[in-house]
């Protein structure tokens, strides 16, 4: 096992914008896409003002657009956005900034508040370990919108981190964002960067 590891932000900062919401369009089509931002807006204000969470105004909208549909077919959505769409979100100097880093013998993990269905598959080709939201199923394999456990956002980074990795086994530790919500995991870094590709 290497002494040397990072830690990457997937939404805003190794890609161009979100994907929840590139996914959300790219599987449920344009209108869809807006229809249902128009009937979630209670639940985005309400995020917005500091009325709910994070996790609830999420979890509204996944209820929306997934609620009931079978898992299986989920994944194949996942699958396709992974190969057909997600390669044009990366950007040019994170997918340079990530070849370095594994030249130089560190690990990379992706940390994301996103669901990890579709970022697994592009994860898996470059070799990297993914912690991400997890989404729950019921008994007929079929989605909730709920969300497993907490949603992998601020805080709840840093203990999904510290639950996989033992942080003081490593030398070098290097840590980047986008966001206010990628804070704390910054903070575990020996070298940290906010908006370090743009």
């Amino acid at each position: 096992m290497s002494d040397k590891i990072a830690f990457f932000d997937f939404d805003g900062t190794i890609t161009t914008r979100d994907t929840l919401l590139e996914f959300i369009k790219f599987s449920r089509g344009t209108a869809g896409f807006y229809t249902g931002f128009l009937l979630n807006m209670p639940w985005l204000l309400a995020y917005k003002l500091k009325i709910i969470s994070n996790q609830r105004a999420k979890e509204a909208v996944l209820r929306f657009y997934y609620r009931k549909m079978p898992g299986e077919r989920f994944g194949e959505y996942c699958t396709c956005f992974a190969e057909q769409k997600l390669p044009a979100l990366i950007r040019t100097k994170a997918s340079g900034e990530i070849t370095r880093l594994q030249e130089q013998g560190y690990d990379i993990v992706i940390v994301s508040a996103s669901p990890g269905d579709w970022i697994n598959p592009w994860a898996a080709t470059i070799g990297a370990t993914l912690i991400a939201t997890r989404l729950a199923t019921d008994d007929k394999g079929r989605l909730t919108g709920k969300i497993i456990g907490k949603n992998c956002y601020g805080e709840e980074k840093v203990n999904r981190i510290r639950l996989e990795f033992r942080l003081e086994e490593y030398r070098s530790i290097y840590t980047y964002g986008d966001t206010k919500g990628d804070l704390p995991m910054l903070r575990l870094g020996h070298h940290s960067f906010m908006k370090p590709f743009r």
